[in-house]
């Protein structure tokens, strides 16, 4: 094909990694292959949902070939925050770290979540929690 060759790896000797591989399959064929990386101060923003990807690119996200909206948040306990999906969306709650009560459902560090017919998502942090909330087509 015609994509972009990258390689990931850990750069530490003695720290280990966390790694998350996410795809989503573009909406077009035959796009021109491109690629984006951004840091995002999530720390700095704690308890209230980044918007890390888009498909218009808003509010300096990545852009991508989709009907996404993709956020991460870090949360500490006790801090609570909520979405709100339209109809006919759904989502997608990947918890990294930490544990956090989604709607009722308690999820912990590796748990995720398919949500549908579901208006209004209330997440409480019941630890340091951080997360990824994808609002799909």
């Amino acid at each position: 094909g015609m994509g972009i060759r990258h390689s990931e790896f850990n750069h530490s000797k003695t720290d280990p990694v966390g790694f998350l591989q996410i795809w989503l399959l573009p909406d077009t064929k035959d796009l021109s292959p491109s690629y984006e990386q951004r840091a995002f101060d999530l720390a700095g923003n704690a308890g209230k949902l980044r918007l890390v990807a888009a498909k218009d690119g808003r509010e300096s996200a990545v852009k991508v070939h989709q009907d996404v909206d993709l956020y991460a948040a870090v949360m500490k306990k006790g801090d609570r925050l909520s979405h709100s999906l339209p109809p006919h969306r759904h989502g997608w709650l990947q918890v990294v770290r930490g544990e956090i009560t989604l709607n009722n459902l308690s999820l912990g560090a590796g748990d995720g979540a398919a949500i549908s017919d579901v208006g209004e998502l209330a997440i409480a942090a019941e630890d340091e929690t951080e997360f990824l909330l994808f609002d799909l087509a």
